[in-house]
C-alpha cells in the first residue's frame, strides 16, 4: 500500500507540485495569526518561567511572544540525542512543567519565506514513516489529502517551542510529526465521536481525555502542546493534573502520622495522598462547563511550599477557564491504576498494602470521568530515575533549585514499587474502566520518542 501511494505521489508530477506548492505558499506566506482565546494562559509555581497567548487575530503585525525570568532561548538547531535534546535549551524543557499558572507574553521571530517544494515532499514521506499512523487509523492517502493541516500544526508547534519550522533537526521533526501532531489528530477524532452521541439541542459536556504516563516521560510537555493546538484551532480546553489534587500540607502531615514508618506515604505521591472529594468536586464541575460565559478556577499545587514538601496553591493564583469547554486534558503518573490482590502487592513491597487499599476509591474519584485514554508505555520503570535526574540537572543549570542525585534517587524510590506492581496490568488490560475503542497506547524509548511496538 505504501509503495502504491508513494508511486502515486511521485507520478502525478503536475498535480503534486501544484497541490504542495499551493499548500506551502498558502501556509508560509500568511502572517502569523492563530485563532486563540485572549484568556488562554499557562504556568505553575515551582520555577521562574510562565507562558501566555494573547489574542493576536486582529493584528497582522502581531507575533507570538515569549519572556523568561532567566535567559532568552536561542533558535539554533539542537543536537540529536535522548532526553529533551530536541528542544534548544534544557531550561525550556525544565520550564514546561511550570506552564500552568501566571500569564506573561511570549515572542519569537521566524523567517516567513516559503519552504522548497521538495522539502514538503520529504516531510510527507517522513510523516508516513511515523509509528503512530496505523494506531490512529490514518492512511498515506489521508495524510496526502490533509498535508495542509500537517504543515499548519507543525508550524504552530515549531513556533511554540521556539524552533525554526524550515530547519528542523531529525529529533525535532520526530517529536512534532511522529508524536504531537498524530496524537492531536487522534484527540480530534475522539472529540468528534464524543460529540456525535449528543443531539444538537443538548449541552455537550467536554470530553475528558486521561493521560497515564510515568514521571519524566514528557506527558506535561505533550499536554502543553495539545492544549495550545486546541486553542489555536478555536477549541476551549482545560488542563488538570493529579498533582493538583494532593492533600494540603496539613492533610499530608496527618497521613504521615497515621502511617508511621511507611516510606510510601511519608511524602506526597502515592494513592492516599490525594484529596479525593476535592477531585470529584473539580472534575464534576469541569464536565458541566457546557455554556458560553460559564467560568471556574482550576486548582493548582505549589510543590515549592514548606521547603519542598508542598501545599495547595492559594486560590487567588489559580487560572480561570471559560465555557463552553470542548475538552479536558487530565494527566498523571498513576491514572488508571487498578487495585490488585493483597498478596500480589506485598510481594513487590509490603508497604504497598495500605496504598493498594486506598487505591480502591480512585476509580470513582478520577477514572470514571475519563472517556478517552492515552497511555504512554515504557519498557523499564528505571527510566524514571534517569529522566528525573535530567530534569533536576536542567533546573540547576537554569539557576533554579534542584535535587541532588541522592535526593532524586530517594524521591523516585517512593514511586517505583507502584510502577512495578501496577504497570503490567495497565499495559495488558488498559486503564481502570477504559474502552479499547477509546484507548491509544504509545510505547516510547529512552529518548521519549514513540516507537513501533514489537
Amino acid at each position: 500500500m505504501y509503495q502504491e501511494v508513494k508511486t502515486w505521489w511521485r507520478g502525478c508530477k503536475v498535480e503534486r507540485e501544484r497541490h504542495i506548492k499551493m499548500a506551502t505558499l498558502n501556509l508560509f506566506s500568511q502572517p502569523w495569526q492563530p485563532t486563540i482565546s485572549a484568556s488562554f494562559c499557562c504556568s505553575n509555581t515551582n520555577h521562574n518561567i510562565s507562558y501566555a497567548y494573547h489574542n493576536i487575530s486582529t493584528n497582522s503585525n502581531s507575533k507570538l511572544h515569549f519572556f523568561s525570568n532567566s535567559a532568552q532561548f536561542s533558535t539554533h538547531s539542537s543536537k540529536s540525542g535522548s532526553g529533551s535534546s530536541w528542544l534548544q535549551n534544557s531550561s525550556f524543557a525544565a520550564a514546561i512543567d511550570e506552564y500552568r499558572k501566571r500569564p506573561l507574553p511570549l515572542y519569537s521571530v521566524f523567517p516567513s519565506k516559503p519552504a522548497q517544494v521538495s522539502s514538503v515532499e520529504d516531510l510527507y514521506e517522513f510523516i508516513c514513516s511515523g509509528p503512530l499512523l496505523d494506531k490512529i487509523g490514518l492512511t498515506q492517502d489521508q495524510v496526502a489529502d490533509s498535508i495542509d493541516k500537517w504543515l499548519l500544526y507543525g508550524r504552530y508547534l515549531s513556533r511554540l517551542f521556539q524552533l525554526n519550522e524550515l530547519y528542523l533537526t531529525e529529533p525535532q521533526k520526530a517529536r512534532i510529526y511522529h508524536y504531537y501532531v498524530p496524537v492531536f489528530l487522534w484527540c480530534e477524532q475522539q472529540i468528534a465521536q464524543h460529540q456525535s452521541k449528543f443531539k444538537d439541542v443538548e449541552d455537550i459536556p467536554p470530553l475528558v481525555i486521561g493521560f497515564s504516563a510515568p514521571q519524566g516521560c514528557g506527558k506535561t510537555t505533550l499536554v502543553f502542546a495539545l492544549d495550545y493546538l486546541f486553542q489555536v484551532v478555536g477549541r476551549k480546553s482545560a488542563t488538570i493534573s493529579i498533582d493538583d489534587f494532593y492533600l494540603t500540607a496539613e492533610g499530608q502531615n496527618k497521613l504521615r502520622e497515621a502511617n508511621p514508618g511507611n516510606a510510601l506515604l511519608e511524602l506526597r505521591g502515592n494513592a492516599g495522598s490525594h484529596d479525593l472529594p476535592f477531585s470529584v468536586e473539580t472534575l464534576a464541575a469541569l464536565t458541566k462547563m457546557t455554556r458560553e460565559g460559564m467560568k471556574m478556577k482550576l486548582p493548582r499545587y505549589d510543590k515549592s511550599a514548606f521547603s519542598g514538601r508542598g501545599d495547595r496553591a492559594d486560590p487567588s493564583t489559580w487560572p480561570e477557564v471559560e465555557g463552553a469547554l470542548t475538552v479536558v486534558l487530565f494527566e498523571g503518573w498513576m491514572l488508571g491504576f487498578k487495585p490488585l490482590p493483597v498478596e500480589a502487592v506485598k510481594v513487590v513491597d509490603p508497604q504497598l498494602e495500605i496504598v493498594n487499599k486506598k487505591l480502591e476509591a480512585y476509580y470513582d474519584a478520577w477514572d470514571k470521568y475519563i472517556k478517552s485514554w492515552i497511555v504512554i508505555k515504557i519498557k523499564d520503570p528505571n527510566c524514571v530515575f534517569q529522566w528525573r535526574l535530567q530534569a533536576e540537572i536542567a533546573m540547576r543549570e537554569a539557576g533554579n533549585p534542584g535535587m541532588t542525585d541522592d535526593e532524586v534517587r530517594d524521591f523516585v524510590s517512593r514511586y517505583l514499587p507502584a510502577y512495578y506492581a501496577y504497570l503490567p496490568t495497565l499495559y495488558s488490560d488498559g486503564p481502570n474502566g477504559s474502552d479499547p475503542h477509546h484507548l491509544l497506547t504509545i510505547e516510547i524509548d529512552e529518548g521519549r520518542n514513540p516507537i513501533l511496538a514489537a
